[in-house]
C-alpha cells in the first residue's frame, strides 16, 4: 500500500454506471443517475487514488490494470460516433497496482497485472461525471470468473487497508441488470422487490455482520433475484465493496434511490 497513512478511512462506494455511454450522452432515461454522479463528490472527499471494481472485466485471478497512462477501451457497440470520442485521461498508478497485488497475495489470491488493457466504461463513464478533471490516478481490478459471491467478499477484505491510504474504492455495476427488461420497458414490480431486499441487507442496523454476510452470499435466494440479475456480474462489485469495508462492516448509506431506464436502481456508500 502507499506509505502515507491517514487516521480517516476513505469511503467505499457501490454505484450504477448506467447503459454504456448513455449517462454522458444526455439520455433521458439516465437523468437521475447523471445528476447523482455529478453531485456525489462532496461525500467522497479528494482521494489520492481511485480503485474501480468494474462489472465489465472478469479473469481467473484478480487482475490489476497497471498501465501508466491507460488507453480508452470502448467496450460497447451500436452507439453514435460521439460515444467513441469520449476521453478520460486520468493517469494510472503502476506502483500501487504492484502493492495491491502483493496484498492480495497475502490473502491467498494469485493476483496478476495487465499493462495493456485500457479503462472500460465501468470506470470512465462514472468518473468522468464525478471527477471530470481526470487528475486523480486510477486503476481497475477485475472480477473473478465463476462469480462466487463469497470469494468476492474475501477479495474485498484483502483490499481493506487501502481505506487507510486515502484510496477510494468504487464498485461499478448496476443493482438491476436485466437487459431484456430494460429494452422491453416491462412495468412489473420485480425490480422493486429486489431493491427493497438489497437496501435492507446493506443498510439495516438490525443485521449483524454475520447475517449480512449470509444474505449477500445467498443473494440469489432474494425476491426476484434472478429476474433482476440473470447473470450477476453487475451485482458482485457490491460484494467486493462490502468486503473492503471490513469484517465488522457498519450499515451503508443509501445514497441513490432512483431509476435508470424505468427500473429501480440503488447506490450505497460506506464512509
Amino acid at each position: 500500500m502507499p506509505e502515507t497513512k491517514s487516521n480517516v478511512l476513505a469511503p467505499v462506494l457501490y454505484l450504477p454506471h448506467g447503459g454504456g455511454p448513455l449517462p454522458i450522452l444526455g439520455d433521458l432515461g439516465h437523468t437521475e443517475l447523471t445528476t447523482f454522479l455529478q453531485n456525489i463528490r462532496p461525500k467522497l472527499g479528494t482521494p489520492s487514488a481511485i480503485l474501480v471494481v468494474s462489472a465489465h472485466w472478469e479473469e481467473e485471478n484478480p487482475t490489476l490494470l497497471s498501465a501508466k497512462n491507460p488507453e480508452m477501451f470502448y467496450d460497447y457497440y451500436g452507439f453514435p460516433p460521439e460515444a467513441y470520442n469520449i476521453k478520460y485521461s486520468a493517469p494510472g498508478n503502476p506502483p500501487l497496482a504492484t502493492k495491491i497485488k502483493a496484498e492480495l497475495g497475502k490473502s491467498g489470491f494469485s493476483a496478476m497485472e495487465d499493462d495493456q488493457r485500457g479503462y472500460d466504461h465501468g470506470l470512465f463513464i462514472p468518473l468522468k461525471l464525478m471527477y471530470p478533471e481526470a487528475d486523480i490516478p486510477c486503476l481497475q481490478i477485475s472480477l473473478l470468473k465463476g462469480l462466487d459471491p463469497a470469494r468476492h467478499i474475501e477479495m474485498g477484505r484483502a483490499l481493506h487497508d487501502l481505506r487507510n491510504q486515502n484510496v477510494l474504492i468504487v464498485g461499478s455495476g448496476m443493482s438491476f441488470h436485466n437487459m431484456q427488461a430494460f429494452m422491453s420497458r416491462n412495468t412489473d414490480q420485480a425490480d422493486m422487490e429486489f431493491d427493497q431486499w438489497l437496501v435492507k441487507t446493506c443498510c439495516s442496523e438490525g443485521l449483524t455482520p454475520t447475517e449480512r454476510d449470509h444474505e449477500l452470499i445467498n443473494w440469489s435466494q432474494a425476491p426476484s433475484a434472478r429476474y433482476c440479475h440473470p447473470r450477476e456480474e453487475h451485482l458482485l462489485p457490491l460484494h467486493v465493496c462490502y468486503g473492503a469495508v471490513g469484517p465488522d462492516a457498519q450499515p451503508a448509506e443509501h445514497v441513490f434511490n432512483g431509476h435508470v431506464l424505468g427500473k429501480k436502481v440503488s447506490a450505497f456508500l460506506w464512509s
